[in-house]
């Protein structure tokens, strides 16, 4: 796939941005369908290429997003070696060289959120609640809540089963699984259903 092809899929004004990027190096880009597991990947192949993945349901911004974390991977590479851990400082100087480069092309109302990320990059998008709680605004159910966004005592209902938040502990909750009585930890950005 052509960059002029990725187009359609990225906001505004972001080609000249990827131009620079890629520079001459190929790089195989696949569309993909939406994936649970991850939103993009990098790879270096046998024959020095270089091939991304990315789901094409990202919304434009998003998806730019995530380009730029997987070309931070190619651009490492370059710069530092191939002996650099996937999401070492290397990689995490990579990046935020390149999300304050192009931060123009992020809305206003993202910018600050993009600038407090680029300060220590997470290598796992669902590891910035601010960045998870953004791109989710327009895809959320209004039934369903962030475990986050609940009190100590309140009920919930995950998967078709009913949990009470029992406390907090550090970032994570620990919840009571009403129909079997186990105590299960719920991440504070699980969506769940609040029950009134």
């Amino acid at each position: 796939m052509s960059i002029t092809q990725l187009e359609r899929f990225l906001p505004e004004n972001a080609l000249p941005f990827l131009r620079k990027w890629f520079g001459e190096h190929y790089i195989h880009i696949k569309i993909t369908r939406e994936r649970n597991s991850k939103l993009g990947d990098y790879r270096r192949m046998p024959d020095k290429s270089h091939k991304i993945t990315i789901n094409a349901t990202l919304q434009p911004q998003l998806f730019f997003f995530v380009l730029t974390h997987e070309l931070a991977h190619l651009l490492a590479l370059e710069n530092f070696g191939r002996r650099i851990a996937p999401h070492g400082a290397e990689w995490k100087h990579t990046f935020r060289e390149m999300l304050l480069e192009s931060i123009a092309i992020y809305s206003e109302d993202l910018r600050p959120i993009i600038l407090k990320f680029s300060r220590s990059p997470k290598a796992n998008f669902m590891a910035s609640p601010d960045l998870v709680k953004y791109f989710h605004i327009e895809n959320v159910d209004d039934e369903t809540s962030y475990v986050d966004d609940l009190e100590i005592g309140d009920r919930f209902i995950y998967r078709k089963q009913t949990f009470v938040i029992k406390e907090k502990r550090k970032i994570n909750y620990l919840c009571k699984n009403l129909d079997n009585g186990k105590a299960y930890i719920f991440k504070p950005l699980a969506r769940v259903e609040k029950l009134t």
